[in-house]
């Protein structure tokens, strides 16, 4: 296991308070959402998103990696360059979503489980052949007044840990991704039980199958209220459950917390990273009761970072370049964010808005 080259990778990945950007969407997700925006749900249009997106001016200096999905590692330019070529020559890393996606779980039917392990160690061999350095795996858990049940955690668990295994012997740095799900009714206490139940369980078979720690990126979902619940958590609570729960599951050798955007709105997802990051410069600055956070805070979001620009762009060329200024824009943000620096959408966002 190289471990030196899978620390190098996870440092690389968020200095200078950079982030990930996911653009795993598999080719059905990516397809609705052009339905919505009367894009053409085909595969070039998705290669032209991708394209615009990759392309973004300056984008490396806002964010350290990119995860792809499979259909991207095979793409280029027009003019012949990959996508991965860009990448490379950006100096920004890229890794892929190695799972097949959620299935019913059996006897849960309303629950799920991520599949894909089957032929996983081959198709790793093949990605670190190509240049990937990290991959993810996303589970996904229902909260109800019953859900989710142990069998759902124990088995997505035992999932997360056996790709993290897999890609940590081919020194490849696994991105777990738990997702206890924003959609319900449900209060944002009950979130937080929930969301720290997976996380011990997660992290109980991580050590159960000899992951090292050390280089593992948790993606995790913000505890929040449930989407339907008729009271809101404030911002505030958010920041201070979020960590509380992180600090109550999350070993200290994890290097890395990147937060997930989930169902919120870009202004959510980076107004409640940046109050988690100044509750951690405070807990840095208060009394020896405190102490400094253990890893680091940082973000791998997908939809909050792309979709204002998707509605800009349209699939119309001449709103490239103002697409790939959103694109630039969000991540920079979500910078600003990392430092408790964020005091809301630039005066062109907010135009927009």
């Amino acid at each position: 296991m190289q471990i030196n080259s899978m620390r190098e990778t996870v440092q690389t990945l968020f200095a200078n308070n950079k982030g990930i950007l996911a653009m795993d969407e598999s080719n059905a997700t990516c397809n609705q959402r052009f339905i919505q925006l009367d894009i053409p749900p085909i595969e070039e249009s998705r290669r032209l998103w991708r394209e615009l997106i990759l392309t973004t001016p300056e984008l490396h200096k806002a964010i350290g990696g990119v995860i792809l999905f499979d259909e991207t590692t095979h793409q280029h330019q027009l003019g012949g360059t990959s996508f991965l070529e860009i990448l490379r020559k950006s100096g920004i890393r890229f890794g892929i979503k190695v799972d097949h996606g959620i299935h019913p779980l059996a006897l849960h039917p309303l629950e799920q489980m991520t599949y894909g392990l089957d032929g996983l160690r081959e198709r790793l061999v093949t990605y670190a052949s190509v240049g990937a350095s990290f991959a993810k795996w996303r589970a996904t858990l229902t909260i109800s007044d019953q859900l989710p049940s142990d069998a759902a955690i124990n088995n997505n668990a035992h999932a997360l840990a056996a790709f993290a295994a897999l890609c940590q012997e081919n020194a490849i740095v696994p991105i777990v991704e738990p997702e206890v799900l924003m959609a319900g009714s449900h209060t944002i206490e009950r979130c937080q039980r929930v969301t720290e139940d997976v996380l011990r369980a997660v992290f109980r078979e991580l050590d159960r199958q000899g992951v090292s720690l050390d280089s593992v990126i948790l993606k995790s979902n913000m505890v929040l209220s449930g989407n339907l619940c008729p009271v809101q958590a404030t911002i505030e609570d958010v920041a201070q459950r979020t960590i509380d729960c992180l600090l109550n599951t999350v070993p200290a050798a994890v290097p890395v917390v990147a937060f997930l955007s989930g169902g919120q709105t870009a202004e959510q997802a980076s107004t409640r990273l940046n109050a988690m990051s100044l509750l951690a410069l405070r807990r840095e600055r208060s009394d020896l009761s405190k102490k400094k956070l253990p890893w680091e805070i940082a973000f791998s979001f997908a939809r909050a970072i792309q979709y204002p620009a998707l509605e800009v762009w349209h699939g119309l060329p001449e709103q490239r370049v103002a697409a790939q200024h959103l694109i630039f824009q969000q991540a920079c943000d979500n910078q600003l964010a990392r430092q408790g620096l964020y005091h809301g959408p630039s005066p062109s966002l907010a135009a927009r808005s």
